[in-house]
């Protein structure tokens, strides 16, 4: 019997001129605005964790401890571009994710994030909590 794939999660985007330089494409700290966007999208809809309830109400932080980024080809105003991401690992404590825009079969950016779940009070690092990790079973295969 075969497995399915783990999930991917994708959103379309439209490059706005508030994502560009005076050049006209996307300024390279933009795309990690948009990945993080991704990531809140992901919570809110995938996993069905409010990212807010989590930030906000109950203190749960998920800073960046670990940044990859390949910046393959440039992004216009106008461009409409795909966001995507995908579970290379879910610890203990972390998650590794790979994330991607697209433009058709253009692959424009490629990230490797690992994000760590911490208290925002301890600023320590903490478990992944339990409706977290149940959400996550349909991205980790």
């Amino acid at each position: 019997m075969t497995q399915a794939a783990p999930a991917r999660f994708e959103r379309e985007r439209l490059i706005r001129f508030s994502h560009c330089d005076p050049a006209g494409i996307v300024f390279f700290p933009q795309y990690l605005v948009m990945f993080n966007q991704l990531v809140e999208d992901w919570f809110n809809e995938a996993l069905g964790v409010p990212y807010a309830g989590m930030v906000a109400g109950r203190r749960i932080g998920l800073p960046i401890v670990r940044l990859e980024c390949d910046f393959r080809a440039i992004s216009r105003l106008g461009d409409r571009v795909t966001l995507g991401l995908a579970v290379e690992r879910a610890g203990g404590r972390s998650l590794t994710l790979a994330l991607e825009c697209r433009a058709g079969d253009e692959l424009r950016v490629a990230s490797r994030q690992v994000l760590v779940f911490t208290s925002l009070e301890t600023h320590r690092a903490i478990d992944i909590p339990p409706d977290v990790r149940a959400g996550l079973a349909a991205f980790t295969g």
